[in-house]
């Protein structure tokens, strides 16, 4: 982590208090509109999520190709408001303690399922790295025998998520969902996503892979727990939630926690763990969503949902605004050349890693721009992350500018390059 604890001149700080109070966005009401955004965008990922349950009941009880496409689609769609949601990370605790269940990555997948014979084994670092839950109705963890002749919620979040308490052991949420969707990606640099055939979810003769039922019924819990999930972080952000309420309890401490999300999202983790590093090792494992090749659309909205924290604005599913006093306003009060420097820096960000979505949806995909040697692709990833760590640059003059200080989250690829490879 780098901690930035940097400050103004009191002299500074009474002319913005001032020039805000004349324009009514004062630090409660910045705040408040960063609760109603937060609430929005979580209720609309709950909104997209049931969709998503919707077509994965119709998978499960009667598959087909048009299903499993289908219930694809949905699972697309849902991302768009989620990814947008991960803002509201590393600065607001109640959100990092429970994110994890939703959006954990990467994952061993051979922990839920089956996987190829080039997936490998049992690892010094995992022995569950193949445990193949969907296949065993009883197997050892921890020591301990685990009957899971009946797959639950109760049994994925409380036995599997982080089984042995390592982070790959990943058994809930987006992406154990889209692995049981597309299944694995066996492309390596070539073209294609994950190519799970609709007849794992057949009956009868025509499951193909084996343990269909199971399978249906781990799809099915799993989706349980999003929407779970996703219905306890939304009522955390309604009015009277424990979300809403800790980041109104005090405003300097609020406005520092949407600052630590941006920088945060920005740098440390867009920029570095899920972008630099997967150049760095050239590898498609490192995609965020590696099995659907929906990655340039998870960094693309996480560029979304950072400006719009900033905004103050958000534009919903179905259409409808959220807006409100801004942090922009705040800024503009204080320094306007900041505010418009902060603006530009982050529709730059935006334009960079639309460059990649663009590129993506024409069949450029994230894991052919991964490989070695390709520069093209090497050009558009680094495009994006110069991008965020631009705007980094400037999250840290608007902490200045308004004289508070935050700790953003770092990573090795940004600035340890060599440990990488230790």
């Amino acid at each position: 982590m780098r901690t930035l604890t940097l400050a103004t001149s009191a002299a500074v700080l009474c002319f913005g208090t001032a020039a805000m109070a004349d324009k009514q966005a004062s630090k409660a009401a910045v705040l408040e509109t960063y609760a109603n955004i937060a609430e929005a965008k979580y209720s609309d990922s709950l909104s997209a999520a049931q969709r998503l349950a919707i077509a994965i009941d119709t998978l499960v009880n009667a598959p087909s190709a048009q299903a499993l496409q289908a219930a694809k689609s949905a699972w697309l769609a849902a991302r768009v408001p989620y990814q947008q949601t991960e803002v509201f990370r590393f600065g607001n605790a109640i959100v990092d303690d429970w994110e994890g269940r939703v959006n954990a990555w990467p994952l061993d997948e051979g922990l839920i399922d089956y996987v190829d014979a080039s997936y490998g084994g049992p690892t010094d670092e995992n022995e569950a790295a193949v445990l193949n839950v969907i296949a065993n109705t009883s197997f050892t963890l921890s020591g301990e025998t685990v009957d899971a002749s009946t797959i639950t919620p109760a049994l994925l979040q409380e036995t599997l998520q982080e089984a042995d308490g390592i982070e790959a052991n990943v058994a809930t949420g987006y992406h154990a969902i889209e692995f049981l969707l597309w299944g694995q990606d066996l492309n390596g640099h070539g073209a294609g996503a994950g190519n799970r055939p609709w007849t794992d979810y057949a009956a009868g003769d025509a499951c193909t892979n084996g343990n269909c039922e199971r399978r249906s019924a781990y799809l099915t819990a799993a989706t349980d727990l999003l929407l779970s999930d996703l219905e306890w972080i939304t009522a955390q952000w309604a009015d009277g939630g424990d979300a809403r309420a800790n980041v109104m309890a005090d405003e300097d401490a609020g406005i520092a926690a949407i600052l630590t999300g941006m920088g945060s999202l920005s740098y440390g983790e867009t920029a570095g763990e899920r972008m630099r590093l997967g150049v760095m090792l050239n590898d498609p494992e490192e995609e965020h969503s590696c099995f659907a090749d929906n990655t340039h659309n998870d960094h693309y909205y996480n560029g979304i949902g950072i400006r719009s924290v900033y905004l103050g604005s958000y534009t919903g599913i179905d259409g409808r605004v959220i807006q409100g006093p801004s942090l922009s306003d705040l800024v503009a009060a204080t320094d306007a050349d900041l505010d418009a420097e902060m603006r530009a820096k982050l529709s730059a960000a935006i334009l960079a890693l639309g460059r990649i979505k663009t590129a993506a949806e024409a069949g450029f995909s994230y894991d052919m721009m991964l490989e070695r040697g390709n520069a093209a692709g090497e050009a558009l990833i680094m495009g994006g992350v110069n991008g965020l760590i631009d705007q980094t640059r400037s999250i840290e003059r608007v902490v200045a500018a308004l004289g508070t200080s935050i700790e953003v989250e770092g990573s090795d690829s940004l600035d340890d390059p060599e440990a990488v490879f230790q």
